[in-house]
């Protein structure tokens, strides 16, 4: 095993750049938890000749365009994504994982979500033959990683250790195992504010934004989200007052930076439809503004 690098361990490591690990990505950096992503380019994905039953592609979408969809908002987010296959993951002696990669060096990571849903070898050094189930198909015996190995959110018996895919027929369709890996990517964000102090009733974090005008004058007072804090908190908190209030002005300060005015709604929304044209084909672009255009002049004749 390739000796890690010295620096700072990843906060998550992504084995996997389908639409389960890059969902399950998506949410890790937007939180700020420093990711990367591991694609080696051969997502089951790839197998199908055109998606039709994604939701928000009323048409459907070809496969290449969503997969790069998909990795422009990994990188987005703030994640990075690498085209290096996985080999192993180990534990580490800090207790975090050793990620050992084809091409590149080794890297540590706090926590790794699996999400590759044709091979799940790799994990085999860290979670054992136990993961591993055996069945019989055409009187042959094949071994695959156990779907019940993790609970529904993810969570393993080896700690920090997430399965967003394989999960058996749970993840068959493109639409769930998007879903899949934004479920285990709420989980482990719930895991991590756990472990730096949040209460249990706070701990769930929730990624959406709302508008500004839905803000009424009880909750602009910075005072009354402390007053929702303290009476969520337990009174058994075992953390000192000052990393309390720390975490509480933190949580706030999320909490109404969650809300858009108008202007930045509207901002948000030609930026995204900018990007999306990034990614249509620039004569398809072209060819719809000369029919907009020849419609319009037959309507002013």
């Amino acid at each position: 095993m390739s000796t890690p690098d010295a620096e700072s361990p990843l906060d998550v490591v992504v084995v996997g750049g389908g639409p389960a690990g890059c969902s399950a990505a998506v949410f890790a950096a937007r939180y700020g938890l420093t990711t990367t992503v591991f694609d080696r380019g051969k997502s089951s994905l790839q197998r199908c000749a055109y998606l039709e039953n994604y939701l928000g592609f009323p048409a459907g979408i070809d496969v290449e365009t969503f997969y790069a969809l998909i990795h422009d908002h990994v990188e987005e987010a703030g994640a990075e994504l690498v085209p290096d296959m996985v080999q192993s993951v180990e534990r580490a002696a800090d207790g975090g994982f050793v990620v050992e990669r084809q091409e590149g060096d080794a890297v540590r990571a706090r926590r790794v979500v699996a999400a590759t849903r044709s091979d799940a070898d790799y994990l085999r050094p860290l979670v054992g033959d136990e993961a591993f189930v055996e069945h019989t198909h055409d009187g042959e015996t094949h071994e695959h990683f156990d779907p019940e190995y993790a609970d529904s959110e993810g969570r393993t018996p080896v700690d920090g250790l997430y399965v967003a895919s394989p999960a058996g027929e749970q993840d068959v369709q493109v639409v769930v195992a998007a879903g899949r890996g934004a479920a285990v990517g709420r989980a482990l964000l719930a895991d991590v504010r756990r472990e730096r102090g949040y209460p249990e009733i706070v701990a769930s974090h929730y990624d959406w934004r709302r508008r500004d005008a839905e803000l009424t004058d009880e909750w602009r007072n910075r005072d009354r989200w402390r007053e929702l804090f303290a009476e969520r908190a337990p009174d058994d908190l075992d953390i000192e007052d000052d990393r309390v209030v720390e975490l509480r002005e933190r949580e706030i300060d999320r909490r109404f930076d969650a809300y858009l005015d108008e202007e930045e709604v509207t901002a948000r929304t030609e930026r995204a439809h900018d990007r999306l044209l990034e990614h249509i084909d620039d004569e398809r672009i072209l060819a719809a503004a000369r029919k907009i255009e020849a419609e319009r002049a037959d309507e002013s004749a």
